[in-house]
Order: structure tokens, then C-alpha cells, then sequence
């Protein structure tokens, strides 16, 4: 979805581009089968929430795709015990305003593909092998044939981060750091399986019974119900997810079948016997589930991925994308696309070559005198960014290599922020100012605001992405005050950064006052 998304962007803004995909389909863990009615099931994602997912609904919206509420009235079907029937409970709808696409969420990908020339469009490749070749990039595909090399000024891998270290050689390899996270960036939803069953009609709701159902018995097999009826309820189906963990579903291969036909027909009554199912084990699939999804146990899911996995590597030459690596929903398709508009957004930078040193030569070519510094000046702040990360990581892995156990996270922010401000006066010590016409008005120069406004971004960022980091670091785990830092925790953080921005403030304003000063004490050149 990520590299769906990322190429009909680039297609519209009239970008050069191919999208390679290892599956003979695109969509990735976006699957719809179809019944023998013409029912969309959808095997893979199902739902959307407009109220938490602006940018997928208003993709839907622009794309101008039909979709309907879940069907869920709020009751639902409890069953603890398995020799027992399943207790009704009523409550408050339980999908939380999802609402679903008519002819199932594969549509969303035909309709993005639809956008794409097939000559961008390459199937059934499988990646290898990425090289760095210091201006350029090299991939390596494995196609049913033949071995296929590609070269690129950039290379964007829209794929689970897990699934990288399965599958492909990095050449040079990747900093610890980054494979770290990598590793420890679970695939979302990697591991499981869903069965959409397809019945004549829908003799739950005829029976005043919503399809909700949940399964919490030792010897469940569904875990999870729901319906998945058509906006009509026409044509009629149930969906759930499987309470077996992969071995176990392997095991039962053969009696599987009978096994989750039978939970139905416990849940919902003899009608239910015999349903049409079609059946997706996502542990089974290499190209979604990696070795660690299927081994290891399941953890707490975080919505914000480890911001190491959003960072460019190889000098902006080589970027990780996909839902894992979103700072918001990571895992969903709302997170795919949070990935795939950071990804275009540092392209589109990298292209016109707006931030860090190198854009010094293009920004004095556009522009100067003041305009030309503070430009300047402000695509250096925008490169701190990483560098800023970089050093609360150290800091805090420092505080944790001797033993400190209090305030990690305050001190290693703080001494963070602390080197940027110093850093940026150093830098703005050296830059040359015409500041005969500069305003100074109650102790304070005009150019101020400009100095002070790209700190904004680099600040919440570092916060951001030191709150998130936290949140995966398995060294910080025993530490639950740094782990999750509570929001008081997280205010007396920001009163520290902003005493800190207060002393940059003004040693910035008194570098600028002294700038001023030294340029009325020059000598006014004089002609007889």
C-alpha cells in the first residue's frame, strides 16, 4: 500500500519511477476473495475509522469510493466455556465507528493502480540485493528466469522491516542501530489468519443477533467474530480470526475446516452448518510473515514506529517504507500512507536540494544579503534533525551503560537540545549579516522571529521521536517511567527544553545586537 500510494504521488507530480513487487499481485496484505454470490471478502485489512484515520478516508474520499458502517448494533455473543452456550451481552458498539469499502478493500488498490502506466509496473520480483554505489543505488531482483539488476538515484523499500533481513543483502551493511529496529519492528497482523464464511443468508440477524462474537475458551479455534455482510445484508457472511497460534494451525490442517464450521454452528445454530469459507493463514506467506513474526510472541502494539526506521540512509539514497515505519498507525493502512507522504516529502527535499550544507550554493544562487543567511541558516537547523536524535541516543545509552536510573530521558533530551542551541549560535556567529537596516526594537533585532522559526519543527521532533524510541527500546523496558513516560514526566520535560530555548534566544539576540554594533563602529569611507 506504502509503495502504491508513494508511485501514484510521484506519478502526479511527474516523476520518474518503477514499482517492483516480489508477489504476481499488488496490495500486499491488502486481499479480497470473492464468493461464489459475488460477495467481496476481505482476507487481509477490512475496516477504516474516519475519526483517527484522516488520510486513508480522505484517499477514499478523492478517489471517490463507496463504503458503508460495520453492522454492529452493539450486542455480542460471549462464549467461555466449551461444553456451554454463549451468553448474550449488550453494550456500546464495539468497532468503534469502522466502516467498510463496497466491493471489499482490494478496490482501494485497483482503483490507486488504475492511476500507474503498466510499464512502471514490474511483478514478480523478487528484491536481493541493495548496493550503494556512493551516487547511485543497485538492486538486485530475482524474477522466475532470471537475475534482474536496476540503478536508481534513490531506492524507497516499502516492506516490512523484518522482512528486509529475511530477504535482502545490504551492501554496505546497515548501522546496528537500524537493524535493530528493524528487527524489533513487528509486522503487523504478520503472524495470524482470518476466515470469511459465506452463508445463503444471514440468519443471525434474523435472529436480532449482530454477528459479534468473541471465543475465549482454551480450546477455541475463532477468536474473533464479526459480520461481513454486504450494505444490504443481501448477501450474507461471517468473519473471524483465528484463535490457533501457526503451529497449531498447521497441525490441524486437515481438520480445520470441520473445526471452525463446528464454532460456528455453536455460536449461531444449525443454520450456520456447512458455510462457504475461504481461509488466509498470513503466517504462511513469505512475503509477509518473517521468521521472527512467526517465532516470536506477540508484543504490545505501538502506533508509533521506531524513528530509526524514518530515517534516510546512504545520504538520502535509500529509505524504509511501509506501515511498520509510520509515526502514526504504524501497521495499518492509515500508517502506509503516513510512510509513503514522509517519503515523498523527503524526496521531493532531496530533488531540489532545499536542506543541510548542500543546500548553501543552490540558496545563494536564489537569493541575498539577510534572506540568503537566514535561508541558509534555517536549512542547517532542518538538518539537525537526525544529528539531534543521534546524540539523545548516545546520552541515554551513556546514562544506561553507567547505571543511572534516574531522569534517562529528561537529561538526555535536554543535553540534546542544549548541543543544537550551541551548535546554531556557533553557526550563526559565522554567518555574514547586513545589519544597517535591521530593526531593533525594545532591546530585541527584527531578524529574531526568522532565527527562532525553524528550532519549532526540530524541537517536537526530537521529542517525538525520543518518546517513540522509548517506547520500542527493550533496554528501557525494566525502566517504566522512561518507557512510557507519563504526561507530567513529559511537561517537565518541555519546561526544560523551554528554559533552554529561552537562554538560546536571547545569546542569539545579543549575537545579532553585537553584529549590529560592530557595523556602526566601522568607518564611513569619506571622498574629497
Amino acid at each position: 500500500m506504502c509503495g502504491i500510494a508513494l508511485a501514484r504521488s510521484l506519478q502526479q507530480r511527474g516523476g520518474t519511477f518503477a514499482l517492483f513487487e516480489a508477489r504476481h499481485r499488488l496490495g500486499g496484505r491488502v486481499l479480497s476473495a470473492r464468493s461464489k454470490a459475488g460477495l467481496a471478502l476481505d482476507l487481509g485489512p477490512t475496516w477504516f475509522w474516519p475519526e483517527t484515520q484522516p488520510l486513508l478516508t480522505g484517499l477514499i474520499a478523492e478517489l471517490d469510493l463507496s463504503h458503508f458502517a460495520q453492522h454492529d448494533d452493539g450486542t455480542v455473543l460471549h462464549l467461555k466455556d466449551a461444553d456451554k452456550s454463549a451468553e448474550q451481552i449488550s453494550g456500546p458498539p464495539i468497532h468503534q465507528g469502522a466502516r467498510r469499502l463496497s466491493g471489499g478493500m482490494t478496490k482501494l488498490i485497483e482503483t490507486l493502480v488504475r492511476d500507474l502506466p503498466q510499464s512502471v509496473i514490474h511483478l514478480g520480483h523478487e528484491l536481493t540485493r541493495i548496493v550503494d554505489c556512493g551516487t547511485h543505488v543497485r538492486l538486485i531482483f530475482a524474477t522466475a528466469t532470471e537475475s534482474v539488476a536496476i540503478e536508481a538515484k534513490r531506492a524507497v523499500l516499502a516492506l516490512p522491516p523484518r522482512l528486509l533481513l529475511d530477504h535482502v543483502g545490504f551492501f554496505p551493511e546497515l548501522d546496528e542501530a537500524t537493524s535493530e529496529a528493524m528487527r524489533n519492528a513487528e509486522t503487523w497482523m504478520a503472524a495470524q489468519a482470518k476466515v470469511v464464511i459465506a452463508y445463503d443468508q444471514a440468519h443471525w440477524r434474523d435472529k436480532g443477533q449482530s454477528g459479534n462474537a468473541f471465543v475465549s475458551h482454551e480450546q477455541a479455534v475463532i477468536g474473533e467474530i464479526f459480520d461481513a455482510c454486504d450494505v444490504g445484508g443481501d448477501r450474507a457472511a461471517l468473519g473471524g480470526f483465528l484463535a490457533f497460534p501457526p503451529d497449531l494451525r498447521e497441525a490441524f490442517t486437515v481438520g480445520l475446516p470441520l473445526l471452525m464450521d463446528s464454532q460456528m454452528v455453536q455460536l449461531f445454530g444449525a443454520a450456520l452448518d456447512g458455510g462457504e469459507q475461504h481461509y488466509q493463514d498470513w503466517a504462511t506467506e513469505r512475503f509477509t510473515c518473517s521468521a521472527l513474526d512467526r517465532t516470536m510472541p506477540r508484543g504490545e502494539h505501538s502506533e508509533i514506529a521506531n524513528p530509526m526506521l524514518r530515517r534516510a540512509l546512504w545520504d538520502g539514497r535509500l529509505h524504509l517504507g511501509g506501515a511498520e515505519t509510520a509515526s502514526h498507525a504504524a501497521g495499518y493502512l492509515e500508517g502506509a500512507l503516513n510512510a509513503a507522504r514522509r517519503i515523498e516529502r523527503a524526496l521531493a527535499r532531496l530533488a531540489t536540494e532545499t536542506t543541510g550544507p548542500r543546500a548553501a550554493a543552490a540558496v545563494g544562487e536564489r537569493l541575498s544579503g539577510n534572506d540568503a543567511s537566514l535561508a541558509w541558516f534555517g536549512s542547517w537547523v532542518a538538518s539537525q534533525r537526525d544529528a539531534a536524535f543521534d546524540d539523545y541516543r548516545h546520552r541515554l545509552n551513556r546514562s544506561l551503560a553507567t547505571q543511572q536510573r534516574e531522569q534517562l530521558t529528561q537529561l538526555a533530551i535536554l543535553g540534546a537540545t542544549e548541543q543544537v542551541f550551541a551548535a546554531a549560535l556557533q553557526v550563526l556567529d559565522a554567518l555574514t549579516f547586513d545589519m544597517r537596516d535591521v530593526v531593533v526594537e525594545r532591546g530585541r533585532s527584527a531578524l529574531m522571529p526568522e532565527i527562532q522559526r525553524p528550532f519549532r519543527d526540530v524541537m517536537q521532533s526530537l521529542l517525538d521521536d525520543a518518546i517513540a524510541f522509548n517506547r520500542t527500546s527493550c533496554a528501557l523496558s525494566n525502566f517504566p517511567h522512561e518507557h512510557k513516560p507519563s504526561k507530567d514526566y513529559v511537561q517537565t520535560i518541555l519546561r526544560d527544553i523551554a528554559a533552554a530555548w529561552q537562554e538560546f534566544s536571547l545569546a542569539a539576540n545579543r549575537l545579532l545586537l553585537a553584529k549590529a554594533d560592530a557595523t556602526r563602529r566601522e568607518p564611513t569611507g569619506v571622498s574629497s
